[in-house]
């Protein structure tokens, strides 16, 4: 069972960047769609961007513009730079392969989290 597992987040000033990153055991990545969540505390978890094997990539309206996903040429990692950050983007931010319906593949990793202060 594939985990993906994240890291780069932190506390940051609203207006300031972060870039978030997420790999796992070798070359899971190739072939899928893989994509961002996040959670933020009483929310539901929400798809914020994905990228596709081939580089197009989707974005969620709240962060179009902002946030920018992205995947290395070896497949092993996927990245997500989040620029000009809002309190409203604190949450707990989650990599993963979707599935054709956009659910999830695999099972969450620990997420890493992201704090915007205002």
């Amino acid at each position: 069972q594939v985990q993906p597992v994240e890291s780069g987040g932190g506390l940051v000033q609203a207006g300031g960047s972060l870039r978030l990153s997420c790999a796992a055991s070798g070359r899971v990545f190739r072939g899928y769609t893989m994509g961002w969540y996040r959670q933020a505390p009483g929310k539901q978890r929400e798809l914020v961007a994905s990228i596709t094997f081939g580089g197009s990539t989707n974005y969620a309206d709240s962060v179009k513009g902002r946030f920018i996903i992205s995947r290395d040429s070896a497949e092993n990692t996927v990245s997500l730079q989040m620029n000009s950050l809002k309190p409203e983007d604190t949450a707990v931010y989650y990599c993963n392969a979707l599935l054709p319906n956009l659910t999830p593949r695999w099972a969450w990793g620990q997420g890493t989290q992201v704090t915007v202060s205002s």
